[in-house]
């Protein structure tokens, strides 16, 4: 029986990882994520909850993150784990 052999063009493999069809995968799941953060996120003055966007970034592959950049972030974070349950109820997207 012949076996197949595969060759993986890593330049290419690169490429795709980083092409715009990949990043438009992960856009919406992401758009998903945040959104769900924003919803449930606690509020005292806002600024948390409007520190919660989505990060387009590239680095060996197209990135997308859902960040909350208020200065005290960490600590709302650590306290109620707003973007992990964010992302836990959008299927780990």
């Amino acid at each position: 029986m012949a076996r197949t052999k595969i060759v993986l063009i890593s330049s290419e493999i690169e490429a795709l990882l980083k092409s715009d069809g990949v990043r438009a995968v992960l856009v919406g799941p992401a758009d998903r994520v945040e959104a769900a953060a924003k919803a449930s996120a606690p509020v005292v003055t806002g600024a948390y909850r409007d520190s919660i966007h989505r990060e387009s970034r590239t680095t060996d592959r197209a990135v997308e993150l859902v960040v909350a950049d208020a200065p005290h972030a960490r600590i709302v974070e650590s306290r109620t784990g707003t973007l992990a349950r964010a992302l836990g109820s959008v299927g780990g997207a």
